[in-house]
């Protein structure tokens, strides 16, 4: 019998010291980090996603309101003025839909249209387009279409070619155009990588955890999919995930499940910067409460750590964000969970910048 409790005394010491290794680095109280105020947004939305180009933001979708068609809004952001201008919609009026830039032009894929009239009405509808928009002429071109429908995946670039992982789409096995809280919906774990040079498409190994509303970066080659939602692609039907899980693309191979998130949430925003991934607003629901995050947080790869930095100014989901230069930008948002009843006055036109201590990549 002592000779059990000592073998469980020691379990429990590495237990302890293997959880030291990954204790996040508390930078909520730097003062050397603070928001300061930007230009607001003018068309206050949630669903939104930013990325940066030639150093300037792009603002990018919105979900709208229930019986319309989605927004598919492109707001461009000037830091040197400070102001916003709208640019031309997107081709086909969608919301989630997966982006990431390369070479200057900004890549959609996929999303979900909101039929207004006969079947799937008001439901998601997801489609297969994809698109290559250059910013500086402010143009679409149509490109091969993804090989199956979804919406709310993740894109990352690596190596001049794009992977869109995961996201969620109608289920098998039925007639359904789209899908609503009320029915079934699959979530996906589907790995296809796009190769701009040749307009193809390839099937890669699938990420071991499927999911949608999931965060994502690159560091070092390597494709980080963070959190996200399981079991529907509706908050008010499914539960978020905490997993992190690392592709390498060189290799076709998902690694180790990495340290898990801090609070596990799903629909906000993200950015890398620096070998770090930022992790900025979300969302969560249960039978006991709704709710929207404050928390930004970021992960280091290298490190396997999460850092908790100060939180954002408001509680958000839907929230665009993006670095120009080493400026973190979060914009606009929904101040509460999803799921509810789409209301004036839900969604912020906040627009707030952190600076970050010295230079780096994005």
């Amino acid at each position: 019998m002592r000779t059990r409790i000592v073998s469980c005394a020691a379990s429990v010491a590495v237990l302890a010291i293997g959880a030291l290794a990954t204790q996040p680095v508390l930078r909520a109280q730097d003062p050397t980090l603070r928001w300061v105020k930007a230009a607001p947004f003018p068309v206050p939305e949630e669903e939104l996603y930013g990325v940066s180009v030639n150093n300037k933001m792009y603002v990018i979708g919105g979900y709208g309101k229930t019986g319309e068609a989605a927004p598919a809004m492109v707001w461009e952001y000037d830091p040197g003025p400070d102001k916003w201008a709208r640019k031309k919609n997107l081709p086909v009026a969608v919301h989630h839909q997966a982006q990431t830039v390369m070479n200057g032009k900004i890549y959609f894929f996929g999303g979900c249209q909101r039929p207004v009239s006969g079947p799937g009405v008001n439901g998601w509808a997801p489609v297969d387009n994809a698109w290559e928009y250059d910013p500086v002429a402010d143009s679409y071109k149509a490109l091969a279409p993804m090989p199956g429908k979804r919406c709310s995946a993740i894109a990352e670039n690596v190596g001049g070619r794009i992977y869109v992982i995961g996201g969620v789409t109608t289920m098998d096995n039925t007639n359904d155009v789209a899908f609503n809280g009320q029915g079934p919906a699959r979530v996906l774990g589907v790995n296809q990588m796009y190769d701009p040079a040749a307009n193809t498409w390839t099937t890669r190994s699938a990420m071991p955890t499927g999911r949608n509303h999931a965060f994502s970066g690159v560091v070092n080659g390597k494709i980080y999919v963070i959190g996200g939602r399981i079991g529907h692609g509706f908050v008010t039907t499914s539960s978020n995930t905490d997993v992190v899980e690392e592709y390498d693309p060189a290799r076709d191979l998902w690694g180790v499940a990495k340290a898990r998130m801090i609070s596990p949430r799903s629909g906000g925003g993200w950015a890398t910067y620096n070998g770090k991934i930022y992790v900025a607003g979300g969302e969560v629901q249960n039978e006991r409460y709704s709710a929207a995050f404050r928390s930004l947080e970021t992960y280091d790869p290298a490190a396997n750590r999460w850092d908790i930095l100060p939180s954002l100014p408001g509680a958000v989901h839907g929230n665009a964000v993006a670095f120009i230069g080493n400026r973190l930008h979060t914009v606009s948002g929904k101040m509460e969970g999803g799921g509810f009843a789409d209301a004036p006055g839900k969604a912020t036109a906040d627009h707030s910048v952190m600076e970050m201590h010295g230079s780096g990549t994005q």
